[in-house]
């Protein structure tokens, strides 16, 4: 796949980058700015090579208007502050502001676009009521680059239409995310060991299907451990809990003793009697979980044994925390499995924290990003990857 460099001398060129900005907002305080980082090697080298680059992006999900809780505006800001240089910012995406912002820039100069989800166009599902936004976004420059890669799994204007209307190229962020998971999906050194947790089983059932024949040993934490607890005949009380995956669930854990795939599910539980930091909490066995209350979070021995199964792993993948780490008596299993992981990195094995709220877990638990071998930008991109599909964003930029 073309990278930027395959798009020759950018000086004085626009340069179209669809970023991900999608970060974490508490009104207009951004709380991880973690994707604003890991925009900006890619917007400086442009602007460096004296492209003249306008950034696109979107931020949470309005429904294709303006809603002002969903402004870029506070992200213009802290993007010129970790760029150390101004960045202009349009009131709209492709109106008059962005028009007349892109229209003044010089050489070198940064300009974000208000958020692309204001626009119907941008997520529309059939590609002819995406296409005149997509128009009027490539209109705005002479060449594009790919580098959001949490979208990249979605068939969108900004993501896939412009690419097939301007010159194309993939950033650096993306080709990063891309080459990481080569080396998770293609031979990944073994003990292959993956940690999925998070709190809908459903949405990982795919995963699971497909490292079936890949990873040696899956970890379960995180809500979806409950729908696993119940396919094995257990109580598990009011916990969270999937009645449609069930099945499915036992025919993953048949199949894992069949195929020598160990699937470790926690043997303690914190729980407490309702989803609140002020619960009073208990720690039971995990199949003693007592009919009028809740798991919120793997035990102590539980950390213990996760920590054991990935003592030997020369790869591993995480995404999904393993309790409610968002409240402290929450947050222990989360932090112990990170710790386990530095650990794991330290040995020299290749780890891979799957991005979402496992990014945010590790930020929010005081880890630094260098403590793993890689932090994605994307964790729907990385799960969709690693079921096996193809990528809209990927494939065309490949086409």
């Amino acid at each position: 796949m073309a990278d930027i460099s395959s798009l020759g001398d950018l000086r004085g060129k626009r340069v179209l980058v669809r970023s991900d900005l999608n970060v974490p907002l508490d009104g207009t305080t951004i709380t991880d700015d973690g994707r604003i980082r890991a925009s900006v090697p890619t917007i400086t080298a442009l602007s460096e090579a004296g492209a003249r680059v306008v950034v696109c992006a979107h931020l949470g999900r309005p429904k294709g208007e303006p809603e002002a809780k969903y402004s870029l505006r506070p992200v213009s800001t802290r993007l010129a502050e970790l760029l150390g240089r101004p960045v202009t910012f349009a009131d709209d995406t492709v109106g008059p502001s962005a028009r007349a912002a892109v229209q003044a820039m010089a050489d070198g100069d940064v300009v974000l676009l208000e958020n692309l989800r204001f626009n119907a166009g941008e997520t529309a599902k059939a590609d002819e009521d995406r296409a005149a936004f997509a128009d009027d976004l490539a209109s705005l420059a002479d060449a594009f680059v790919s580098d959001g890669f949490g979208v990249v799994h979605r068939k969108q204007a900004s993501v896939y239409d412009v690419a097939t209307r301007l010159p194309s190229a993939m950033g650096g962020l993306v080709h990063d995310e891309v080459e990481v998971l080569k080396r998770l999906t293609e031979n990944p050194e073994r003990p292959y060991v993956v940690v999925l947790g998070g709190a809908k089983v459903a949405d990982k059932l795919a995963v699971i299907d497909n490292l079936m024949g890949t990873a040696d040993r899956l970890l379960i934490g995180g809500g979806m451990l409950f729908t696993f607890l119940a396919a094995q005949g257990h109580e598990i009380g009011t916990s969270l809990f999937d009645a449609d995956s069930v099945e499915a669930c036992k025919g993953y854990l048949a199949r894992a003793q069949e195929s020598g795939v160990e699937i470790v599910l926690p043997v303690d539980i914190v729980v407490g009697k309702e989803f609140s930091a002020d619960t009073a909490t208990d720690v039971v066995d995990a199949d003693a979980i007592p009919a009028d209350a809740m798991g919120l979070d793997i035990g102590p021995r539980s950390a213990e044994l996760y920590a054991s199964r990935l003592a030997d792993a020369r790869t591993v993948f995480w995404n999904g925390p393993m309790g409610a780490f968002e409240m402290e008596p929450f947050a222990a299993g989360t932090e112990a499995l990170a710790r386990a992981l530095v650990a794991a990195t330290e040995a020299g094995a290749l780890t891979v924290v799957g991005g979402g709220d496992s990014a945010a877990a590790v930020r929010q638990l005081g880890f630094r990003d260098e403590q793993f071998g890689h932090i994605s930008t994307g964790g729907g991109a990385s799960l969709e990857y690693l079921e096996g599909k193809s990528l809209p964003g990927i494939t065309i930029l490949s086409d």
